[in-house]
Parts: C-alpha cells; sequence; structure tokens
C-alpha cells in the first residue's frame, strides 16, 4: 500500500508538471501570435488560468487568459499599458493543432488601457503639460490668442462621450500674467481636446479616470470574436 501511495503521489506531480509544461508552451505562442499580428514592439506577457489546463484544452475552453502590454511593447510613450482579460475563451484543440485558427469567439472582455499624459499633450500640440489634479487634470500650455502669446495654466475634467475621450477645461489662468477676461475665455476653447479612441472586437468604453501616469480608460465587450482579419 505504501509503494502504490507513493507512486499514486508521483504520477500526481508528473501530471502537474505536465500540465504546466503545456500552459508555458501555450503562453507562449499566444504571446509570439500577438506580437507578430498586432505590430508589437515586443511580446506580451500571457497567462492562462485555471487549473488543469489540460483539461481545458481538450475541452477547447479556457476559463480566463490574462495579457499585459508594456509601453516599450505597444511602442508607445512610457505610462502607456494595457491590461485585459479574456473570460471564456472557446479554442478547439483540432484547430490549433492543424493551423487553422481564424477567429476565437471569447465570452467576456475586460480591460484597462493607460494613455500616457504625452500622449494626450501631443493631441493639445505645443508645449503642453498635463498632469493629475485631485479628481481631474491640470494643463499647462503656451497658446496664442488674439495677438496675445499667453503661458496659460488650467484644470480640467475627463469624462467619456460615446466612443471618445473628453477634456473639459474649467478654470484658465495665466501663468504669472494678467490676462484680459475675453482672452481667458477664447483660450479656454483651445484647451478643451476630444481624443477618439479606437476599439476592435466589439470592446465599448465604460469609465475613465486619471492616474499617476496617464488617464485610465476601462472597455468591456460580450459575446466577442477576435480576428486576425
Amino acid at each position: 500500500m505504501k509503494v502504490l501511495a507513493v507512486l499514486l503521489v508521483l504520477l500526481v506531480g508528473l501530471g502537474v508538471l505536465l500540465d504546466r509544461v503545456a500552459v508555458d508552451v501555450a503562453e507562449g505562442q499566444i504571446s509570439r501570435q500577438l506580437a507578430a499580428e498586432g505590430g508589437l514592439a515586443g511580446r506580451p506577457d500571457v497567462d492562462v488560468r485555471g487549473f488543469p489546463f489540460l483539461t481545458q484544452a481538450l475541452a477547447g475552453r479556457y476559463d480566463e487568459v490574462r495579457i499585459s502590454l508594456t509601453a516599450a511593447e505597444l511602442g508607445r510613450p512610457a505610462g502607456t499599458e494595457a491590461d485585459v482579460v479574456l473570460r471564456g475563451v472557446r479554442l478547439p484543440l483540432s484547430a490549433v493543432l492543424a493551423g487553422e485558427v481564424r477567429s476565437v469567439p471569447v465570452e467576456r472582455i475586460d480591460g484597462t488601457a493607460t494613455l500616457s499624459y504625452d500622449v494626450l499633450a501631443q493631441e493639445f500640440g505645443g508645449n503642453t503639460t498635463l498632469r493629475p489634479e485631485g479628481e481631474g487634470l491640470r494643463i499647462t500650455r503656451t497658446v496664442d490668442v488674439l495677438g496675445y502669446r499667453l503661458p496659460l495654466t488650467a484644470t480640467g475634467t475627463v469624462r467619456l462621450d460615446g466612443d471618445a475621450l473628453v477634456v473639459d477645461v474649467r478654470e484658465v489662468s495665466g501663468a504669472g500674467v494678467d490676462v484680459p477676461g475675453f482672452v481667458v475665455d477664447r483660450a479656454r476653447e483651445l484647451l478643451d481636446l476630444r481624443y477618439p479612441v479606437e476599439l476592435p472586437f466589439g470592446l465599448r468604453l465604460t469609465d475613465v479616470t486619471p492616474a499617476a501616469t496617464g488617464v485610465d480608460v476601462r472597455v468591456t465587450a460580450r459575446d466577442a470574436v477576435l480576428s486576425a482579419e
């Protein structure tokens, strides 16, 4: 009996080892494919959750797949990143083995993308800088308006409008300069920003929040289909 018990423990251990080896291989393949098809500058981190993996593979359904992308992998300025969770990923093993994967149905996608302040500052143009302040943003920029060249400081809020991120400026003042009120009113219009966010796979924007390095944008989708076409 003792020998059988030891043998059973060894077999279970071997099964777990094989399962972990299989999931490591799968994560590597997914990472390489994402990098190639997405034109990424590096391979993202992929984590296939759920145990055992081999049972999921045989069933062709994966409980949860997490994908993390850094600024370097996305080819974007520092502070840009994305974390995506795929739940209920349906991918038949036969299609994988035959190399015939054309699309991947997913029951639910949830993700957060951080748009760095450098990316948003480029949309404002000029020498704009952005940083978080409370639940909103502080915007610093020099503008040319009505014959004046003015260094301005403004506070604003961030919200969603359909598929766009919108920065609404609330208060504007000259940075150490006495600025006429009508000029400030005109400058406020120049500092408003509407930034369209293009989303694939039926994803929709659900929330936006200023964070330390950028604006966090949350997305979600149900019954999505991932396709390289």
